[in-house]
Parts: C-alpha cells; sequence; structure tokens
C-alpha cells in the first residue's frame, strides 16, 4: 500500500516508518511512504506557503496553490484517496482503518496554522478525519496514527496473522488481559485457566473478560453492539463476579 502525505514536516512523518510493525513492513515492501513538501511548490524567493486570511483574524492560513500542486504531484502515482487530517473530519476508529486499509493507496493531506485554503478541500479532499477532540499544532501526528492503524491491518505486516483480529475494537469491544511470565508477580498470579491448556475454556474467558472490560471502561461501545446469546451469558457472569467482588470489599 502506498501512502503519499502532503506536508511541511517530511522528516516528522518519515519517522514512523523507522522502526516498530510500519518499518518492518517497509522493509517488506507492504508500505510504501513518500512525502510532498508544499513549499517546493511555492514561487517566491522565500518560498511563501501560508497568508494571511480573507476577512481578517488572528493566524494565518496554507495557501491554496502550493498544496494544489503538491496534491496533484501525488496523484500522478497514487490513484488513492485525499484525506484531510482535520478536527473537523469523522472520528478515526478500527472499522475507519478496516476501510482505508482495502485501499490500494492513501495521499494524506496535513495542514497547519489555522487550516487550509476552503477551496483545497473542496477541489481534492475526498475525506477528512480526525484522529480525537482536541487541536495539534499540524496534521503530521495524525496521519503518523492513521498510517500506524491502517499498515497494521494488512496481510502480512504483524507477525501472527491473528494479532489484529485479537486487538481492541477489533469486534467492537476492549481487548483482554494479557499474561506471561514469571507465573507469580508480587503476590499476583497469572489466571489459572490460562494455564489450564482447555484452549475451549481460555477462549471463552477472554471473551470474557473482553466484555467485562468495555461494560466497565466504555460502555457505551457496548450499546452500539448486538450481543449475541452467548456473550450475554458470558457479560451476566462477569458482571455477577464484579458485584460479588465489590460486595467483598
Amino acid at each position: 500500500m502506498q501512502f503519499d502525505v502532503v506536508t511541511l514536516f517530511p522528516e516528522l512523518v518519515e519517522s514512523v516508518v523507522h522502526s516498530g510493525v510500519t518499518g518492518r513492513a517497509v522493509e517488506r515492501g507492504i508500505i510504501s511512504l513518500k512525502s510532498w513538501n508544499p513549499r517546493d511548490y511555492a514561487t517566491d524567493v522565500h518560498r511563501t506557503v501560508d497568508d494571511r486570511p480573507y476577512g481578517g483574524g488572528p493566524g494565518m492560513v496554507m495557501k491554496a496553490d502550493c498544496l494544489l500542486q503538491a496534491i496533484r504531484a501525488a496523484r500522478q502515482t497514487n490513484p488513492g484517496k485525499v484525506v484531510y487530517l482535520s478536527p473537523q473530519g469523522v472520528p478515526l476508529n478500527q472499522a475507519l482503518a478496516g476501510k482505508l486499509a482495502s485501499e490500494d493507496g492513501l495521499i494524506l493531506l496535513c495542514g497547519r496554522y489555522e487550516g487550509i485554503d476552503e477551496r483545497i478541500i473542496a477541489l481534492e479532499v475526498d475525506m477528512e478525519c480526525s484522529i480525537g477532540d482536541y487541536v495539534l499544532s499540524g496534521g503530521e501526528l495524525g496521519a503518523m496514527v492513521l498510517i500506524d492503524a491502517v499498515a497494521r491491518l494488512l496481510p502480512g505486516v504483524l507477525g501472527h496473522n491473528e494479532s489484529a483480529a485479537q486487538d481492541s475494537f477489533f469486534d467492537g469491544l476492549l481487548d483482554c488481559p494479557h499474561y506471561t511470565r514469571p507465573e507469580e508477580l508480587e503476590g499476583l498470579s497469572v489466571p489459572a485457566v490460562l494455564k489450564s491448556g482447555n484452549h475451549a475454556d481460555i477462549a471463552r474467558w477472554r471473551k470474557k473478560q473482553a466484555l467485562g472490560r468495555t461494560w466497565q471502561r466504555r460502555p457505551e461501545l457496548l450499546r452500539a453492539r448486538q450481543l449475541t446469546d452467548s456473550e450475554r451469558v458470558l457479560l451476566d457472569e462477569y458482571v455477577n463476579e464484579f458485584d460479588r467482588s465489590t460486595e467483598l470489599h
């Protein structure tokens, strides 16, 4: 999958593929990343990429002409959607990451200052996307988050084919607890079921924990999800066990 990023800070965005999962994905040829700096398309001696907003007000706005040329240069080799990282965009979640992972490529547009000229959105942007209800200094961090979230869903990126399927949010639930050696740590033991070798019991325990954690920490996710009969049984068990443990304390 090809990622092209239109940004004033290429070195910042490109750091996302220097290590970890995304770094290995580049090494394996599964993803590629190229940056396009709007400053390279500025025509004045100062390579100006921003200007004062029409109508007055504080701050500066990224100029349309430089952005337009950078985006269209990226489009020459990338047929994918143009995604503008913006707090006004649709929230990035696991479902959207999965949808974007089905694209052949993405062109990510990173704003700075007070934002970009609105005409760029009208002319070139296919989707606006937000990584949260807060404001950052620019779209670069959002682009890096999106690249990581999408890349890990591509076949061959993760070390185990089922790793992504067990992540939080993949099926609308938070992830279950995980344990490794040692078996005891300062009086806390690994749950016995995980050492039993009974794969059916382990799968049931993990599903119950995922349902329970979601009920405790993100109940709105459960409200948005249609639970199966077996999931309702597991959740009821978790809630009853939680209530009993609360009473004991």
